[in-house]
């Protein structure tokens, strides 16, 4: 790939791993207010994994570039945005075209990546960090002494939310299958397998007042349980729908479900509270203070890596141009953290 080209992965439909397709082009250039970025590090998320099935609920038409967030250097400013931040490593948060060597963002959208953090240590911690840190935070508020329950403890964001919850001082159920069990007891974490015990008679066994928050990837069937493990005044936070990810019709369906359920259950006069968890709450109300608390958050979990509370968790790191062995791996059940993509 010569200076002037970029490469970009496009989905094209709805296609398996090895449908991903590169493609080159010009590198495109910076307008007003904006950055061009060259991208260090990528990932595959969740979203992803629906997106190339057509199961992400706002996912735009396709053939589009995935990426839900990169890490990168800005190489060049637009009219209005200083020189200076040309050579700074920034953050940014994209829902799609993070799968990019050149990646085209607005200016107030990047967040500056502290040194000494590398680019693939950051990658890991941008969607992933700022769900856990907002769920944890701004939705259950966790603070020492609670108890929670961590479904998927060793995926991507409940890796991070394991260890954000216990910097809190709370202690953490995590479920996984059996594979992860040694890494999460070598945290502090009890962990539960969700393939061979039951969780409900588990968790109540552990906590027998019930949980003071529970975080839920699954939805379905799952979230129904979760509501039922919460201690008077606990919170349930449902934030995917991972059990409908091979699941065929309305890919909005799974999602309305969560949202009339979480409005019907805050109805109830029993001092627990629900939230359906989207990172991209607020954003068309209010663009500027979106940022801010973007910013603020994402800073936040920075400094915690920095402290040592959290570690990067990196199941692999492969190169754009092996797109389908990543989303296969990310797929299979089998790593724990993110896998990164590098150009």
């Amino acid at each position: 790939m010569n200076a002037g080209e970029m490469m970009e992965i496009v989905l094209p439909g709805k296609v398996e791993p090895e449908g991903l397709q590169i493609r080159q082009g010009a590198v495109p250039a910076a307008g007003p207010g904006q950055v061009l970025v060259r991208m260090e590090a990528t990932g595959v998320s969740f979203a992803e994994q629906q997106m190339r099935r057509g199961r992400y609920y706002d996912q735009p038409p396709f053939p589009f570039v995935p990426g839900y967030d990169l890490v990168g250097t800005v190489v060049a400013t637009g009219g209005g945005v200083s020189a200076d931040l040309v050579g700074t490593r920034v953050a940014a948060l994209l829902k799609v075209g993070g799968w990019a060597s050149h990646v085209v963002v607005d200016a107030t959208d990047v967040v500056p990546v502290p040194d000494g953090i590398g680019a693939a240590e950051a990658e890991t911690l941008v969607i992933n960090g700022v769900t856990a840190w907002q769920m944890l935070h701004r939705r259950a508020h966790v603070h020492a002494g609670q108890t929670v329950l961590v479904h998927g403890a060793n995926g991507g964001v409940g890796s991070v939310l394991v260890q954000l919850a216990q910097a809190t001082g709370a202690k953490v159920i995590g479920t996984a299958s059996a594979r992860h069990h040694a890494a999460l007891r070598a945290q502090g974490v009890t962990p539960i397998d969700y393939r061979t015990e039951n969780i409900p008679a588990r968790v109540r066994e552990l906590a027998p007042g019930g949980v003071d928050a529970v975080f839920d990837h699954v939805g379905g069937r799952s979230v129904v349980t979760s509501w039922q493990l919460l201690a008077p005044g606990g919170t349930l936070v449902s934030y995917g729908s991972a059990s409908t990810r091979d699941d065929e019709g309305s890919k909005q369906w799974p999602v309305l479900k969560l949202l009339g359920r979480v409005w019907l259950w805050n109805t109830l006069p029993n001092r627990r509270h629900a939230y359906f968890f989207n990172v991209w709450a607020g954003r068309a109300l209010s663009r500027s203070r979106f940022q801010a608390r973007l910013r603020a958050d994402l800073t936040k979990v920075f400094d915690a890596l920095r402290r040592g509370e959290i570690t990067a968790q990196i199941a692999a790191e492969l190169p754009l141009t092996q797109v389908a062995e990543a989303m296969r791996l990310a797929e299979s059940g089998t790593v724990a953290g993110k896998v990164v993509l590098h150009a």
